[in-house]
Order: structure tokens, then sequence, then C-alpha cells
């Protein structure tokens, strides 16, 4: 037996989902992108001089302030679904009880994603 009869040595094959860097990334990114709103928040928070309910709603009123919010938000819900499935990938064995949490979870996403742009956009 050679040392790449049993997969073990320089020539092994590696096999999985292939998904581990391009998921990496975006948590990256989703990440950078929720710091970058946040910081803008903040910013707009210690510039205003309006801190009532009209001068909130007047920030999200503004198109470009809803938009930012909007590609914020839809990060944050495929930085949690990135996460969330890891989770249920590395903690739950049985495949049938894995997929149904995995559909659960799209599922919540999905709406909590319609619920929150829904609202933006309504102001």
């Amino acid at each position: 037996m050679s040392i790449n009869d049993n997969g073990i040595g320089p020539k092994r094959r590696v096999v999985g989902a292939s998904y581990g860097m391009r998921d990496w990334l975006a948590q990256r990114v989703t990440a950078v992108i929720m710091v970058l709103y946040t910081a803008t928040l903040v910013l707009a928070f210690l510039t205003g001089q309006n801190f009532t309910y009209e001068g909130w709603a007047g920030l999200f009123a503004q198109q470009w302030f809803k938009l930012v919010t909007a590609v914020t938000l839809i990060g944050l819900f495929y930085h949690a679904w990135v996460g969330m499935r890891d989770v249920w990938m590395d903690y739950v064995r049985a495949v049938g009880l894995r997929l149904t949490l995995q559909i659960a979870t799209i599922a919540w996403l999905i709406g909590c994603a319609v619920w929150s742009i829904q609202i933006i956009w309504s102001v």
C-alpha cells in the first residue's frame, strides 16, 4: 500500500462542500458593512440636534439612508444565515432534523428581511 492509497499525504483527496472560503469572506464583508452602518448611526447621533421621533424619522426618510439600511439588513440576515447554518451542520447530526432547522432558519430570516424592509420603506 502506498502513501496515496489511504488518502493521507501530499496528494490526499479533499472533500467537502467547498464553500468555506466564500462564506468566511462573506462573514467578513457583511461584518464590515454592519460596522460602517453603526458608525454612520453614531455619527448621525453625535452630530444631530433633533433627538425626537421626527428627527430620526427625517433621517430614515432620506432615500439614500433607506437604501443603506436595507443593504445593511440584508447583510445582517446573510451573516446570520451563514453562522446558523454552520451551527446546525456542526452540532446536529440527524440529517432530517438538521434540514428542518435549516429550512426554519431560512424561512425566519426571509420573513424578518421582508418585514424590516417594509418597515424601512414605510417611513
